[in-house]
């Protein structure tokens, strides 16, 4: 397993972002952080795994899916925009790379992905599976007590998340079934209320768990 600092070369540290569920604001939270600590001079990734013609982000048919024989593709973004890369530019990241991979594939895109860690003063991305092959300085994820639905890439990493964000929806416990109590319920909790899906809170907690500023 890579070490957080990624390699060789690399000069920064790497927040990795997942969440229990689609759609539940992995994007904002990664595109407010890189907002609320400019200092941290982000590169971001967003990792998407596709198989059988539908995206592990969406859920639904879509355009990620690749020819048999390209595993994987990264791209960078060229300029802020809506989609998710783009949102990453508009708050700020250096450079945002989108990786595409066949479900189960990942280990085939982390030369590139190790290349881009290499050369990042700080990296933030937004994925679960990244956690297979290296140890984040920073795993945080996202959590939404309304949605009953629950990732087996985030429950297999669960317990190694240095804290929750936790979408503020008046809710005590969550509709989830089968998720251990233990591998959430202690860890550093930040409630967040969209829009705003980082707190001053949230976003001192980063930063003081991290040395942030780049080389």
């Amino acid at each position: 397993m890579l070490s957080g600092r990624g390699g060789e070369g690399a000069s920064g540290r790497i927040v990795v972002v997942g969440g229990h569920s689609r759609n539940i604001g992995k994007t904002a939270v990664v595109a407010g952080l890189i907002r609320a600590l400019p200092e941290a001079d982000w590169t971001a990734m967003k990792i998407t795994q596709f198989g059988h013609g539908f995206c592990a982000a969406s859920g639904e048919q879509c355009a990620c899916s690749l020819a048999p024989e390209h595993p994987y593709a990264i791209a960078a973004q060229p300029a802020p925009g809506s989609s998710d890369t783009g949102r990453f530019l508009a708050a700020g990241a250096r450079q945002s790379y989108w990786v595409r991979t066949a479900m189960g594939q990942l280990s085939q895109a982390m030369p590139a992905i190790r290349e881009v860690m290499a050369a990042s003063h700080n990296l933030i991305v937004e994925s679960n599976s990244l956690l297979r092959f290296l140890a984040p300085d920073l795993y945080l994820v996202v959590l939404d007590f309304a949605q009953a639905d629950f990732k087996a890439s985030c429950l297999e990493f669960l317990d190694r998340a240095d804290a929750c964000v936790v979408i503020d929806r008046g809710m005590a416990e969550p509709h989830w079934r089968n998720v251990p109590r233990e591998l959430w319920a202690a860890k550093p909790r930040f409630l967040v209320q969209p829009p705003a899906y980082v707190t001053a809170e949230l976003a001192g907690f980063v930063a003081a768990r991290l040395p942030l500023m780049p080389a």
